[in-house]
């Protein structure tokens, strides 16, 4: 049986039956009011809306809205939406409310949140912004901020950390700026700030290696009344120890502890992680007893690292043996256990022990993920296969796996080792039509096959575009670029740019500073490399064997090998154990220069403490 059709009504007559049928039952018979909607005018719908009855029953206005949400007056124009807010938020119905600014934003097409969100209330901007987040417009739900700003209105704390937060995660140079600029309004606005935004603003310094400001937002957390956690110290010490500054790490640990902030199971973690990265295996042994001893078990991750710092190393069957150490713990070897294992089996030439891995996971429930994919796609490449890495992609899109920018980046490596810029870029085209922004390693392996071409115009082009599009520009980056000038014979332009990566507090690991003292030593100029050592120290870095070989060689081709002796001199003194590569260069450096003698005595001395020597070394 169809509804009848509503009699001809003046306008306050129709709003006072509309408004009598929504409330004369509970829950609203909303079936009734069918009739009189084709009706209703946007005047009138916003008449009734704003009614004092309707307004003092959320619930129905709610459930009015939801019923008719599809139609053109509810859904083409703001402005029903924003009169039915204030009723939302004066019944505390902020969940409704941010549920409502969704739907209406995620349907809005024209991105314009002032257009969308017209009127002056601090509850409707405060919500608006979350409901943009929501949809992930975090640049929008900062023009809304903006606006609250020029209001004078206050946002809510969790608002501003959900908004720096959501900004942090774009991880451009654009978004890290307004980052900071945004806890710097919300201060002026009186927001009383948290140990949440300090730790948002911490990991935005160490994503862009500013080292020193994040350790100094450590330290200032306390003028504000916040409290530095083991999250805000954690933050500071993964990104130290990511870059092999384990003494730097160490004295932030021991600022910890003072602080009376206790280490937690990821501290730990994160530590172990570090030794493992610089291959100190017996260090990172010597981390996991002392959680036992701190009462903190390991987990799965921290026996995911060492089985990656034995396969590094390559030793391979001391990996395996802590795969067995966990299974016999009651914790189970996960997809990343076996990606580490097959991934350093196929490092160390041992394809077959690889596949049998692959296949053991299979037989034991662990489910090939999307970076086993990229492992097999990676090694097919190393080893020229590519119709073997075809297979690995097609069946990485049978197991439901899109390639990623890993995948892509894969195959632009072998394009660029093989000199075919045109593939390399018929990839980034693809890249780009599926959605796949190009990432630092995607850069940064185009700017060494640019540099290795020695066509450093086109590398230069590549760097600052990338500068434009806000891509941050990371040491390997800069380091890349470095050598590129270098090997071009333009050791100025190495030298200005490695000024500009420290002037925007890009520190460099020991691996950078290695490669600059390489690049000074080839020039000539062996003194300013000795000048970057000493730098280096001071920056908390441990120089290693190869920072001293370089430089003992420079010398030894400037004919300076009396600095060259006084440096292996002091390589001895700090415990650094030369090896027979150094000790070639110091004799090559001294027969060339005619004095035998010293020579000999080096060989000799080499000789009696029962030091490995080769054929080159007889040679001179």
């Amino acid at each position: 049986m169809t509804n009848p059709k509503p009699p001809d009504q003046l306008q306050p007559q129709l709003l006072e039956t509309i408004t009598n049928l929504l409330t004369t039952t509970k829950p609203p018979n909303l079936q009734s009011v069918k009739p009189y909607i084709p009706h209703l005018t946007e005047p009138l719908l916003l008449s009734l809306l704003r009614s004092k009855t309707l307004a003092s029953n959320p619930t129905t206005l709610l459930s009015f809205h939801w019923a008719h949400s599809h139609l053109p007056l509810l859904s083409q124009t703001p402005r029903p939406l924003l009169t039915l807010l204030p009723s939302l938020f004066s019944h505390n119905k902020f969940s409704d409310a941010k549920t409502l600014l969704v739907k209406f934003i995620s349907s809005d097409n024209h991105n314009r949140p002032e257009a969308a969100v017209p009127r002056r209330s601090k509850a409707l901007l405060d919500t608006s912004i979350g409901a943009y987040l929501h949809v992930g417009k975090a640049h929008l739900a900062a023009q809304l901020f903006t606006k609250m700003k020029k209001l004078r209105y206050r946002p809510n704390v969790l608002t501003c950390n959900s908004l720096i937060t959501a900004l942090v995660r774009c991880n451009t140079s654009h978004s890290m700026a307004l980052c900071r600029e945004i806890v710097r309004d919300a201060i002026r606005l009186g927001v009383g700030v948290n140990t949440r935004t300090f730790n948002v603003l911490i990991y935005a310094d160490c994503l862009e290696s500013k080292f020193r400001d994040a350790v100094e937002l450590l330290r200032k957390m306390s003028e504000f009344g916040c409290v530095a956690d083991s999250v805000s110290y954690n933050t500071v010490l993964d990104w130290l120890c990511k870059k092999g500054q384990l003494s730097e790490a160490r004295d932030l640990l021991m600022e910890m502890r003072m602080r009376g902030v206790l280490p937690s199971r990821n501290t730990y973690n994160i530590l172990v992680f570090g030794y493992c990265k610089l291959g100190m295996l017996e260090e990172a042994r010597q981390v996991v007893e002392l959680m036992r001893q701190n009462e903190l078990l390991p987990d799965v991750w921290t026996y995911n690292m060492l089985v990656s710092g034995f396969c590094g190393v390559g030793r391979i069957e001391e990996a395996m043996r802590v795969r067995d150490e966990m299974e016999k713990l009651k914790l189970v070897p996960d997809v990343v256990t076996y990606n580490t294992l097959i991934d350093g089996c196929f490092e160390w030439d041992d394809e077959s022990k690889a596949l049998e891995l692959l296949e053991e996971m299979g037989e034991r429930g662990v489910r090939a993920n999307e970076v086993t994919h990229n492992i097999m796609v990676k090694w097919y490449c190393k080893e020229g296969k590519m119709d073997e890495a075809s297979v690995s992609i097609r069946k990485m899109k049978e197991d439901g796996f899109a390639p990623s920018c890993v995948t892509y980046n894969t195959l632009i490596s072998v394009y660029c080792k093989a000199g075919k810029m045109k593939e390399v870029f018929t990839m980034m085209d693809e890249m780009g039509r599926k959605g796949l922004n190009m990432d630092s390693y995607t850069l940064n392996t185009i700017l060494h096959a640019f540099c290795s071409q020695k066509k450093l115009d086109k590398a230069f082009t590549l760097f600052h575009t990338s500068v434009e599009r806000g891509y941050i520009l990371d040491e390997v980056t800069y380091g890349t670029l470095i050598m590129g000038c270098f090997k071009n014979e333009n050791p100025d332009k190495a030298l200005e740019l490695w000024e500009e990566m420290k002037e925007k507090q890009v520190l460099p690991s020991i691996v950078t500073y290695n490669s600059i003292i390489r690049g000074l030593c080839q020039s000539g100029k062996t003194d300013q490399a000795s000048d970057k050592l000493n730098e280096l120290v001071t920056t908390g870095l441990v120089p290693d064997e190869t920072t001293y070989n370089t430089i003992i060689h420079g010398y030894c081709r400037e004919g300076l090998v009396e600095k060259a002796i006084q440096l292996h001199n002091k390589m001895v003194e700090i415990s650094l154990t030369p090896d027979v590569f150094t000790c070639n260069i110091l004799l090559s450096g001294l027969c060339s220069q005619g004095m035998l003698e010293k020579a000999l005595k080096i060989f000799n001395t080499w000789i009696s403490k029962g030091k490995d020597v080769d054929a080159v070394t007889y040679t001179y």
